[in-house]
């Protein structure tokens, strides 16, 4: 997980990752000032290192002196070598109630210059120069710019006098193919219902850095904003990934050809309640997901971590899919002892039969439940691996990080008819807290399409706060959680059997502290 440091008001807000020359380089907010845009690199995705940070906000009358927005930083297709970051701003002059975006360039991913822009608020009683800078004016201005990028009212709400009150246009997303280049951006149709004109709005780039207008790539009519747009193209199909204030979850649609309706699958959502502003980037391995993870729920300004990516993949059927990150294979340690399983409750009428001959386990309880955790350690951070099959009626799950006497941990339920999981902190308060004394938090659901009743490939991944679980090779749940740090791992059964086939679990080294990981930028 990479996030600012713990003991600081600051957070992180939206990223946006660019690979290069085996180097992972994010770009993200600082929340809540947004006056700067961080970077941070990394060679595995998995730890980080901060260096310079990218950008600032503008000097007072500046178009951008006020906020920072969302990035997105792409190769400059006019110059070999350099780069390009768009980016949002908003002036102190519109009380942050118009959003535009901006240009800076840079020649090393490092070194960041914002380009000449065409206007400014600069007060007309401010010293042309400033101190230390007598050779040169405050602001470099060029007639020829046609930056900052405001929205342009052909096509797009450019009014703050709507009911409103604020005028969306920010989060850039450039998208090339061939010869020629796309700007996206959130913005809004000029009609219809006020809070459903949300849509993807674009620009073409007819020239060096010179964009122009044209119609929404895709209004899907029910959102008050398509935040943090995206598009790419796997195969001959294109993909456009959206996250939606409504309902904080990252969505997406699809289409074999730009100017055809754009399809949405009857599950478009890419990740659980709590992951955000996803951004798509593409290494040598294909292309990866990021997101902010808010452990806080709806508070999306405070507390927020970037868990590791996921690798994006297309199924036959042309849909989304989204994987564990491959990078995690290169962090497994050792493997732990599956060989030795037990209940924790004792008087319970329970069975436990194991075939390590045939290589699976079958666990039971006839009433009541059960705990069977393996016997030989606790673990903290590791990856398990199994087929579950539930062999007749009752319920079933996971446990993982758990005390043996108070079974305080993490609970990991499925409901493997209806294809439900959902992680729950369960644990004690202290002695005498009264009512207050039992502590249940339950902290992400996920779905899943079940394709063989009472049956399931799973992998659940506990790295440092991190916690995942894949079904079926498809992430179901990404969350992070600090309650519980290491304890028993096993399985419990409600009044249920469960078959328990092909369990693996190997420790994985604990994620290193960020800054230590890369020694040069």
């Amino acid at each position: 997980m990479y996030s600012e440091s713990s003991d600081s008001r600051k957070t992180l807000g939206d990223v946006d990752v660019i690979y290069h020359q085996g180097i992972y380089h994010l770009f993200h907010l600082v929340l809540p000032n947004h006056d700067y845009i961080a970077h941070a690199v990394s060679d595995n995705c998995l730890t980080w290192r901060r260096v310079e940070n990218a950008l600032f906000i503008g000097h007072p009358g500046s178009w951008d002196d006020s906020m920072l927005w969302t990035i997105h930083v792409t190769p400059d297709p006019h110059r070999s070598g350099s780069w390009r970051m768009f980016y949002t701003g908003l002036s102190r002059r519109d009380h942050g109630r118009k959003q535009r975006i901006g240009l800076a360039k840079s020649d090393n991913l490092y070194c960041w210059d914002k380009s000449p822009v065409a206007w400014s608020d600069r007060r007309s009683d401010l010293p042309y120069a400033l101190p230390g800078r007598a050779d040169q004016p405050p602001f470099q201005y060029d007639a020829e710019s046609c930056f900052p990028l405001d929205p342009p009212g052909e096509f797009y709400e450019t009014d703050t006098d709507i009911a409103r009150e604020w005028v969306s246009w920010r989060d850039p997303y450039y998208y090339r193919e061939g010869d020629r280049g796309w700007l996206l951006a959130a913005g809004r149709v000029k009609n219809g219902p006020v809070v459903r004109r949300g849509c993807v709005a674009a620009m073409e780039e007819t020239g060096p850095d010179h964009f122009e207008a044209r119609p929404p790539l895709h209004h899907p009519g029910l959102y008050d904003d398509v935040e943090v747009p995206n598009l790419f193209k796997i195969d001959n199909d294109y993909y456009l990934v959206g996250s939606m204030r409504e309902d904080a979850k990252i969505r997406y649609w699809h289409t074999d050809k730009i100017g055809n309706p754009w399809r949405s699958p009857s599950d478009n959502v890419l990740l659980a309640t709590g992951n955000y502003a996803g951004r798509v980037s593409e290494d040598d391995n294909g292309f990866l997901l990021w997101s902010f993870f808010t452990p806080s729920g709806n508070d999306r300004v405070s507390n927020n971590l970037m868990p590791p990516p996921k690798r994006l993949a297309r199924n036959q059927a042309g849909n989304l899919e989204v994987h564990s990150f491959e990078g995690f294979d290169a962090q497994i340690d050792r493997a732990t002892d599956t060989s030795a399983i037990r209940g924790l409750r004792s008087g319970q009428a329970t069975t436990e039969i194991s075939h390590p001959s045939t290589g699976h386990l079958q666990i039971g309880c006839d009433g009541g439940y059960q705990i069977f955790a393996l016997e030989h350690e606790d673990i903290s951070c590791f990856r398990a691996t199994t087929r579950l099959k539930l062999l007749d009626g009752g319920k079933c799950g996971l446990v993982l990080r758990l005390d043996r006497q108070t079974h305080d941990g993490y609970y990991l339920s499925l409901d493997l008819l209806k294809g439900v999981a959902q992680m729950r902190a369960w644990g004690s308060g202290p002695m005498g807290s009264g009512e207050n004394m039992m502590q249940f938090r339950s902290l992400q659901a996920g779905y899943w399409n079940q394709q063989s009743s009472g049956e399931a490939e799973l992998s659940l991944l506990a790295y440092g706060s991190y916690l995942e679980l894949s079904i079926d090779r498809n992430v179901v749940l990404s969350l992070a959680d600090q309650t519980f740090s290491s304890g028993a791992f096993g399985f419990y059964v409600e009044s249920a059997t469960l078959r328990v086939e092909d369990l693996a679990v190997n420790h994985l080294q604990p994620p290193a502290q960020s800054d230590e990981h890369l020694a040069n930028g």
